[in-house]
């Protein structure tokens, strides 16, 4: 594939992420070291997407002879890494023997191999490009120096025996708990930091389609009277298939995720594939303790019985399905090596005083959150959260169950929205793990586009160019019939190009 006007080709994998972009690059460069005999360890670099390989100085010339063959073996660049070029680095045709001429004295280079999806709409390049470093020796010390910071060692033992390790040891990206290949290293980056996550994390999600006739039949046999017009609003059930997007850009952002829920009544998906082995659907019966309270239609009666999930981890993201990884992330984005958990807090202001009829259900919910906060620890919350992925810890949600009883009951056994409801996800867990010494607040580069914005067509536009949100939420409000069908005619194609590579959990040939 051609890009940028036919300057840059680019290899075509259907199947493309971000780490599996990382994954060919290193193997890539290894590979050929090998096949040459090059002495090679991989080092723990600063940047998640990009490995580095480790070579020694005396093994410069056999080094740069294997990697000027490979990059004459297809569509490669190289370019400059130290020294830091007075200006970016241009890449150059890895092909042409003159630009290895002019690479024999750097102390670091780098190899990029363009990346896109059959549409061209996901390209990955430089950042994931392998980057191979000159250690110098240092016989006096028996060591090899590096000739840059990384996340480990200034040095490495000259005589040290070579080891194996996992490729989590090298990327945040990749977890502990997926095996993977293992590549070869220096014992000294064969160590966990003190803020390496090794703790399986999970994802759940809460799902309905609004569109189901049946879904429809057994929510009219109980609809009671709303407190707000907006806590019963039939458009905050249309599905649009944000969960086949979501998935995707789980699939492609968070590779790290090990296990994925997704709650439902008695629904799936028509696309839905669970035979990846780490996706499961969820009944609603099957997590409330008391049956009584169903069938439900309020999320934050549902919400508030999600640590009853059987075999959830610790630790999860709770994400509604219109919530959206927008590029790589770390699991460090949402939790702390000591388990804790971060928070993301709105920049909005919650109306001091008691419940009114002014009030949204959201300011309802989080005015009843802040009496109990107030009774229990003091402290007034003014401060909603941000419409970005929830960090929750099983054993909080519980605690928050056992400390509040009452007010936790009564969100239970409650069928739509009421006045009297927690929202825990949302905001109880976060305040109350924070105050109890187990959260912190944390910060994401985060969008909220609200599709009934007259400038809808710009800000996704804006979105998809830039591709600079950690995380962004995509989020409808009154709409008449007429301008949702608009407004799907324009967000059906900005995550399709956004995310157009299928995840795992997608049955092939199905919409």
């Amino acid at each position: 594939m051609l890009l940028d006007g036919g300057r840059r080709r680019a290899h075509v994998r259907a199947d493309l992420t971000p780490l599996l972009a990382r994954q060919l690059n290193v193997a890539a460069v290894t590979a050929a070291l090998e096949a040459h005999g090059v002495d090679h360890f991989l080092v723990r670099g600063m940047d998640d997407r990009a490995p580095v390989v480790g070579v020694s100085e005396e093994d410069r010339v056999a080094a740069l002879g294997a990697l000027e063959k490979l990059g004459a073996t297809g569509p490669c660049y190289v370019s400059q890494v130290l020294p830091k070029p007075p200006i970016v680095s241009a890449l150059r045709d890895a092909a042409d023997p003159a630009v290895w001429a002019d690479l024999q004295t750097v102390r670091a280079l780098k190899l990029t191999w363009f990346r896109a999806d059959p549409a061209g709409k996901l390209i990955l390049g430089t950042a994931y490009g392998c980057e191979v470093e000159f250690w110098r020796p240092d016989r006096r010390a028996g060591v090899l120096r590096a000739p840059r910071r990384n996340r480990m060692v200034p040095a490495v033992s000259m005589t040290g025996v070579p080891v194996e390790a996992g490729e989590h040891r090298y990327t945040r990206l990749a977890s502990a708990a997926k095996p993977g290949r293992r590549f070869r290293t220096r014992p000294e980056f064969d160590h966990s930091l003190p803020d390496d996550i090794d703790f399986p994390i999970d994802v759940v999600y809460t799902w309905v389609d609004g569109a189901d006739p049946e879904w429809q039949r057994r929510r009219a046999e109980v609809k009671g009277e709303a407190f707000h017009a907006e806590a019963a609003s039939d458009s905050r059930y249309i599905n649009r298939d944000e969960l086949k997007y979501s998935l995707r850009s789980l699939h492609l952002n968070a590779p790290w995720v090990r296990n994925i829920y997704i709650v439902t009544d008695r629904q799936r998906p028509s696309w839905l594939d669970l035979s990846a082995g780490n996706i499961f659907l969820v009944n609603h019966d099957e997590i409330f303790t008391d049956r009584s309270a169903l069938p439900t239609y309020n999320s934050c009666a549902i919400e508030s019985q999600l640590h009853n999930i059987d075999g959830l981890a610790e630790h999860f993201l709770y994400l509604n399905d219109d919530m959206f990884f927008g590029r790589p992330l770390a699991p460090q984005t949402f939790f702390l090596a000591n388990g804790n958990t971060k928070f993301f807090l709105s920049q909005n202001r919650i109306p001091i005083g008691p419940i009114t009829d002014l009030d949204s259900p959201v300011d309802a919910m989080i005015k009843n959150n802040r009496r109990l906060i107030e009774e229990r620890f003091g402290r007034t919350l003014t401060q909603g959260s941000q419409h970005v992925p929830y960090p929750l810890r099983r054993s909080i949600l519980a605690e928050i169950e056992r400390e509040f009883p009452a007010e936790h009951a009564a969100t239970v056994h409650s069928r739509f929205r009421s006045p009297t409801d927690l929202t825990i996800t949302y905001s109880l867990h976060h305040y109350y793990a924070f105050l109890t010494g187990r959260a912190l607040p944390g910060h994401v580069n985060y969008g909220y586009v609200q599709l009934a914005v007259p400038d809808l067509v710009a800000r996704l536009k804006r979105a998809e160019a830039r591709r600079d949100w950690d995380t962004f939420c995509i989020n409808d409000a009154f709409s008449t019939y007429e301008q949702l069908q608009q407004q799907m005619a324009i967000l059906e194609p900005f995550l399709e190009a956004y995310f157009p590579v299928p995840s795992p959990y997608e049955s092939a040939g199905r919409p």
